[in-house]
């Protein structure tokens, strides 16, 4: 991946479901769907690679509630989301499923195909992690585009293929004897703009236009200044430099923000956090899961004193348990780097924050230097556990938290990669393998696990141990550890404790109990 985001790709999105590979980056591709065909589409089809990770978690993992909320117009965080199969019917659009066996090199690959008044148009795209997205074709143009800009679809039969109107760009591409113009801009343009752009325009086949998905405009036109450990340590000029100074010079290249814009961004997402960690805290419902409200249960103990005594570390659990249980509770979550690994970096900045009396400002400084640690990450590898197993998701959000840690305890932008580093060694090789195909468990130890690594990392970096390895080399050796990964560990819920006779049970009993609500 390039031009990483560190709102686009890292910390975000803000949604709901298990999954943001599933959930979050289905609804951006189905948004972008019902941008094809101008809102109106009364029917759909969804082909999936037998050999990909859809066939098996496409309804578990949320693909479908994602997907369906997107063709309906709909927002990651939309409450009407696990309701999003009604009101698909409601509004009339038909849908069929389909497994095929066509060798789809990407295992989240969406093979879509819509039908309205005006005839089908098809769309290829994947889901790359955390919610991001890459559209590969449309019709039979091989094309791209990643959500990150507004743009206008213009298919011509005629071979010139014109200029861009003002303040927009433009890419063309080749089918045969047919032409698609691609126009994009960071926001919509003027209709005035458009229009005249219109007048002179190639006449079309068809066109549409495309709205932005993303937060941050994607801004090719501004490459960051670093996206490696090795560029980052290259642009420290004093000893006392902060990851999170880097982190703002980074986000500021990339998006074109000043630093109050980008400030009160990670500000408004650490008020979120702050408020899904005391409603789940609080206590969450929800039929459709396999763990119930625990994080209460343990509050309870460790003020009773049950527990063995732990400190801070007791506080973290807590707020890791409570945070996914929001989640699996379809309550609001921000995937940071994703959903299934979503709460262990709120969940143990959060609580050192509280014990060490740190204000939001600092609190978002913290997230933001976590954020670029992810963009080390994201720029070499994934953050997806359908290609990586959950060595790239919660060894990810271990890194990131260890890095932002350091941060919060005034440390510098060396001891986080240190910590950052040596957090992500001891993740290498850790699979992906939800007990009933849901996102909650082993997946809630992981995230427990990931948050006391980073806590244990970020003291041994502050300490001055040595990690060895530099991030960059981690990075590359998760990389090549994945690519040995055997299919069945990589969210398929095809091994590992997916395949015990105790998960198969409880997946036999989720899915009688569904059957019977929905009769």
């Amino acid at each position: 991946m390039s031009n990483i985001s560190i709102f686009n790709d890292v910390i975000g999105p803000v949604m709901r479901g298990p999954s943001s590979s599933h959930c979050a980056a289905a609804l951006r591709i189905g948004r972008i769907c019902r941008d094809l065909m101008g809102g109106r589409i009364e029917r759909v089809l969804i082909e999936m690679d037998r050999s990909g990770s859809l066939p098996t978690t496409h309804t578990s993992q949320g693909s479908d509630m994602g997907l369906f909320g997107g063709l309906l117009g709909w927002d990651a965080d939309d409450p009407r989301l696990p309701d999003s199969l009604q009101a698909l019917q409601q509004a009339g659009i038909d849908h069929q499923f389909a497994t095929i066996d066509i060798g789809d090199p990407h295992p989240n690959t969406y093979r879509i195909t819509l039908w309205n008044e005006n005839g089908p148009h098809s769309l290829i795209a994947i889901s790359t992690g955390g919610g991001m997205i890459q559209v590969l074709s449309v019709d039979q143009f091989a094309m791209e585009t990643d959500g990150g800009s507004d743009e206008v679809w213009w298919i011509t039969d005629e071979p010139s293929a014109g200029s861009a109107p003002e303040n927009a760009t433009l890419r063309i591409y080749r089918s045969g004897d047919a032409t698609l113009m691609q126009i994009r801009s960071a926001d919509p343009l003027p209709e005035a703009e458009l229009n005249r752009w219109i007048a002179t325009a190639p006449k079309p086949r068809w066109s549409a236009r495309i709205g932005r998905v993303l937060p941050v405009p994607s801004n090719p036109g501004a490459p960051p200044p670093f996206s490696t450990s090795r560029q980052i340590v290259e642009a420290i000029q004093r000893p006392e430099t902060t990851l999170s100074e880097l982190a703002m010079e980074y986000e500021q290249q990339r998006s074109g923000y000043d630093s109050h814009r980008i400030t009160d961004m990670m500000l408004d997402l650490t008020g979120i956090w702050k408020r899904s960690l005391a409603s789940g805290l609080a206590g969450t419902t929800y039929e459709d899961r396999i763990l119930g409200y625990q994080s209460g249960g343990y509050v309870e103990a460790m003020k009773a004193g049950r527990l063995i005594p732990c400190g801070l570390l007791d506080h973290v659990v807590a707020n890791v348990t409570a945070l996914m249980e929001v989640k699996s509770s379809m309550g609001v979550i921000i995937a940071a780097p994703t959903a299934g690994a979503c709460a262990a970096l709120p969940g143990v900045v959060l609580a050192a924050g509280e014990q060490m009396q740190k204000s939001d400002e600092e609190l978002a400084k913290a997230f933001l230097a976590a954020g670029l640690i992810g963009v080390v990450i994201a720029s070499q590898w994934t953050f997806a556990a359908e290609v990586g197993g959950c060595q790239a998701e919660g060894g990810a959000a271990a890194s990131m938290a260890a890095g932002a840690l350091v941060q919060l305890n005034g440390g510098t932008a060396n001891q986080a990669l240190a910590a950052a580093s040596m957090a992500l060694q001891s993740m290498l090789g850790l699979i992906c393998d939800p007990i009933a195909n849901r996102v909650e468990a082993p997946c809630l130890g992981k995230n427990i696990m990931a948050a006391a690594n980073a806590l244990c990392c970020a003291n041994m970096a502050m300490a001055g141990y040595d990690p060895l390895i530099p991030l960059d080399e981690v990075v590359d050796a998760a990389r090549r550890v994945s690519e040995k990964m055997p299919r069945e560990h990589r969210c398929t819920s095809l091994g590992g404790l997916a395949t015990s006779l105790t998960s198969i049970r409880i997946e036999e009993r989720l899915k009688k109990r569904s059957e019977v609500a929905s009769r």
